[in-house]
């Protein structure tokens, strides 16, 4: 291949890692309480429950 395929190659595989990783960095917790990660557990041991029931 000629030299300037392998920097478009270099160029798109530079862009895609770095939108990645400025993803992540730009990603962030939410800051949920106490009573809203209740509810959250609660509606997952309630979905696992459904699912194993129609199984």
């Amino acid at each position: 291949m000629p030299w300037y395929a392998w920097l478009i190659i270099a160029l798109a595989l530079g862009s895609i890692v770095g939108s990645l990783m400025l993803l992540r960095d730009s990603a962030r917790k939410l800051p949920l309480t106490e009573e809203q990660l209740k509810r959250i557990h609660e509606r997952n041991a309630e979905a696992d429950a459904k699912d194993a029931e129609d199984r």
